[in-house]
C-alpha cells in the first residue's frame, strides 16, 4: 500500500473544468485567438493616444486591459496547473510554452499603455486620477507609475517580450523538469520522499536520507549550476537596463515596499541568530548528541506525536481551527475540499513543494501539496488555504486590484498556520508532548524567519558575486551557501561540506529572486498581529477579513495603518522577534 493510499489523499486530485474542459477543448484556441485580436485592436485604436483621453476614457480603456490580462492569465493558469503535476508529459509542456509565447505577443500589443501613462506629467496623472470615473484603479494607476524610472523605450520594452518565451520561463521550466526528474537513492525516489525522511526519529534514516539528496543533487549539479548562473546573469542584466540600484530593489518594488524598510528587516532578525544558536544547543542536549549534524536539524523530539495524520483527519483539524476563529474563513477554506480545488497527493513527474495559485476574480485559485501526514504537512496544508482564503476574498477587490504584495500574501499563509498551531495544542494534555509540540512549532518558525533571512542573505552573496566575479562555480556558491547558513546556527549545528550543496534544489532563487524574505515579514508581522488578536477579540476578526479582502488595492503602509503599525520601525520587528524569544524561555 503506498502512503498517499494509506493515509487518504491518493485520489484528492484537482478538477481544473472550471478553467477549461481539456488541453485540446475549442475554448483554449478560440481564448488564445480572442487574446490576439483583442490585443492588435487595443494597440490600434489607443497607441499613442494615452495622452488624449479624459479620465472616463482613460478608465475604460483600463478596463479593457484588464479584461485581456484576465483571459490571458486563466490560460496561463491551465496551462501551468496542467503542467505542473505531469512535468514529463511532452504535450502539457508544449501547451505551457504555446500559452507563454501567446501571452508574450499580445504584451508586445499593449506594453504602450504602461509607457505612455509613465510620461504623463505628474500633475495631469493627478487631474486624471482625482475624477470619480477612475476610483477603482486609482491605486493600480499609482502604482504603476513607481515603475517610471525603469521603462526603457517602446522597441526595447517589445523585444523584451518577444524574446521572453525562450529566456527566464524557459531556464525555469529547465530546472523544474531536471528536479521532478531525479530518482533519488537506489529504490529511486522522489525528492519529497527523501526529504520527508529528514523528519525522521531514526537517525540512520535521517542520514542515509541527507546521503541520498546530495548524491541525487551531485549527478545534475553541472546542469544546475549553468542554470543558476544564466538566471543570475540574466537578473544583472535586466537591472542594468532597467537602472536598479540592486539586485533586489526590482523585488522590493514589485512589493510596494521601500528598499530602507527590508534592509531594517534583514538587519534586525540577522542581530537575533543567537536565538537560533540557543534553540539547537538546547535540542542537542535534549536528543543527547555529542554534535548536531546538518541532517539531525528537524528531528523530533521524543515525546513528539509521531502517527500519520489522514488526509481527512486534516481537513476537519485544519477547519475546525479556521472555524474558531472566523465561520466565514473555514467555509472559503471548505470549497477547497469539496470542489476539488486541491491536488494533494505525491506523485512521479509531479513539482515538489507547495503553493496557492490565484487565477481570475471569476475562477478560484488552485492549491497543490504533497501530502505525507506529517504534523508539518498540516501546517502546510494549513499554509496554503491560508493563501487560497486570501485569494478568494481578495478577488472581490477586482483583478487588478487583488494582485497582493508578497509579503502581506504571505501574512495570510502564516497566521493560518498560527491558528491551527494553537488549535493543535490545546489539544494535548501530556506536558511532554505539548513542550516537543511547541519546540516544532518553534523550528517551523527559525525556518521561516532565520533561514529564509540566511536564504536571502545567500541570494545577496550569488547576486553580487555574479556581478563582481563573472561566472559562479558550484564550488564559491556551495561556499556562499554554508557561509550564510553557518552564520544562523552558529556553533551549533555542524553542516557538513555535502550540505553545501543544497542551494541548487530551491525553486525560489530562481522563480522569484529576492522573494524569501517575504516569509520573514509575514512571520513577525503575524506574531504582531495574533497579539492584537488576543487582545482585541471578535472585533479584530472583522479587521483582518478586510485586510485580506483589500489585496493590492492599497500600499502595504497604509494597509497597515488600522492595526497602528509601522513597518518602517526596527522596534516594532523586535515585538515578533521578542515573542520568539519568550517561545524559547518557555521550553528552555
Amino acid at each position: 500500500m503506498t502512503v498517499e493510499k494509506s493515509i487518504g489523499c491518493e485520489k484528492t486530485f484537482w478538477n481544473l473544468t472550471d478553467l477549461y474542459a481539456a488541453p485540446d477543448a475549442p475554448a483554449v484556441s478560440t481564448d488564445m485567438e480572442w487574446c490576439r485580436k483583442e490585443a492588435e485592436v487595443i494597440h490600434k485604436e489607443h497607441s499613442q493616444q494615452v495622452a488624449k483621453l479624459d479620465a472616463a476614457s482613460l478608465a475604460s480603456l483600463v478596463r479593457r486591459l484588464e479584461q485581456l490580462d484576465c483571459r490571458i492569465l486563466k490560460l496561463e493558469t491551465y496551462a501551468f496547473l496542467n503542467h505542473c503535476t505531469q512535468l514529463d508529459n511532452a504535450g502539457a509542456g508544449a501547451l505551457e510554452q504555446k500559452v507563454r509565447e501567446m501571452a508574450a505577443t499580445c504584451g508586445t500589443q499593449t506594453i504602450f499603455f504602461a509607457l505612455e501613462w509613465n510620461k504623463l506629467e505628474k500633475a495631469y496623472c493627478d487631474t486624471l486620477l482625482a475624477d470619480p470615473a477612475l476610483t477603482s484603479y486609482r491605486h493600480y494607476l499609482t502604482a504603476q507609475r513607481r515603475y517610471q524610472t525603469h521603462l526603457l523605450s517602446e522597441v526595447e520594452e517589445k523585444l523584451l517580450l518577444e524574446k521572453s518565451p525562450v529566456g527566464r520561463e524557459s531556464w525555469i521550466s529547465l530546472f523544474d523538469k531536471v528536479l521532478s526528474g531525479l530518482k533519488f537513492g537506489e529504490k529511486g525516489r522522489l525528492e519529497e520522499e527523501v526529504l520527508t525522511d529528514l523528519y525522521s526519529p531514526d537517525r540512520e534514516v535521517r542520514e542515509s536520507a541527507a546521503k541520498e539528496m546530495t548524491e541525487g543533487l551531485q549527478a545534475n549539479l553541472h546542469i544546475l549550476t549553468h542554470i543558476f548562473n544564466t538566471l543570475a546573469a540574466d537578473k544583472m542584466i535586466s537591472d542594468r537596463l532597467r537602472r536598479y540600484g540592486n539586485w533586489i530593489s526590482s523585488m522590493n518594488l514589485h512589493n510596494d515596499l521601500h528598499d530602507s524598510t527590508v534592509d531594517v528587516l534583514v538587519e534586525t532578525v540577522t542581530s537575533r541568530y543567537d536565538l537560533v544558536e540557543r534553540y539547537y544547543n538546547l535540542k542537542r542536549d535534549t536528543l543527547k548528541l555529542p554534535q548536531l549534524e546538518d541532517y539531525d536539524r528537524y528531528a523530533p523530539l521524543p515525546s513528539l506525536p509521531s502517527r500519520k495524520i489522514s488526509w481527512q483527519e486534516c481537513q476537519k483539524m485544519v477547519l475546525r481551527s479556521f472555524s474558531e476563529f472566523s465561520p466565514e474563513m473555514a467555509e472559503i477554506a471548505g470549497q477547497f475540499f469539496e470542489k476539488q480545488w486541491i491536488h494533494a497527493p505525491g506523485m512521479r513527474g509531479k513539482q515538489g513543494g507547495a503553493f496557492a495559485h490565484p487565477c481570475v476574480p471569476e475562477v478560484h485559485p488552485y492549491v497543490l501539496v504533497n501530502y505525507n501526514g506529517t504534523l508539518n504537512d498540516v501546517s502546510t496544508v494549513a499554509h496554503e488555504l491560508g493563501h487560497g482564503v486570501h485569494q478568494v476574498l481578495a478577488a472581490q477587490a477586482g483583478f487588478y486590484n487583488s494582485d497582493t504584495p508578497l509579503p502581506l500574501a504571505e501574512t495570510a499563509s502564516v497566521f493560518a498556520e498560527l491558528l491551527v498551531f494553537n488549535s493543535q495544542l490545546a489539544l494535548l494534555e501530556n506536558p511532554a508532548e505539548q513542550h516537543a509540540f511547541i519546540c516544532q512549532k518553534l523550528e517551523s518558525i527559525f525556518a521561516t524567519v532565520f533561514r529564509q533571512t540566511a536564504m536571502n542573505r545567500f541570494e545577496n552573496a550569488m547576486h553580487n558575486g555574479r556581478r563582481k566575479k563573472g561566472e559562479l562555480s558550484s564550488e564559491q556558491l556551495s561556499a556562499y551557501w554554508l557561509e550564510t547558513q553557518q552564520a544562523m546556527f552558529g556553533n551549533s549545528v555542524h553542516l557538513r561540506k555535502d550540505y553545501g550543496i543544497w542551494w541548487s534544489y530551491i525553486p525560489h532563487f530562481l522563480s522569484t529572486p529576492g522573494y524569501v524574505y517575504s516569509y520573514a515579514f509575514g512571520e513577525l508581522l503575524v506574531l504582531a498581529l495574533y497579539g492584537i488578536y488576543q487582545k482585541e477579540g471578535e472585533s479584530f476578526v472583522a479587521k483582518y477579513l478586510q485586510l485580506l479582502a483589500s489585496g493590492g488595492s492599497q500600499s502595504p503602509y497604509d494597509l497597515m495603518k488600522p492595526f497602528g503599525i509601522d513597518l518602517n520601525s526596527a522596534d516594532f520587528w523586535k515585538q515578533g522577534l521578542r515573542v520568539i524569544e519568550e517561545m524559547l524561555e518557555r521550553i528552555e
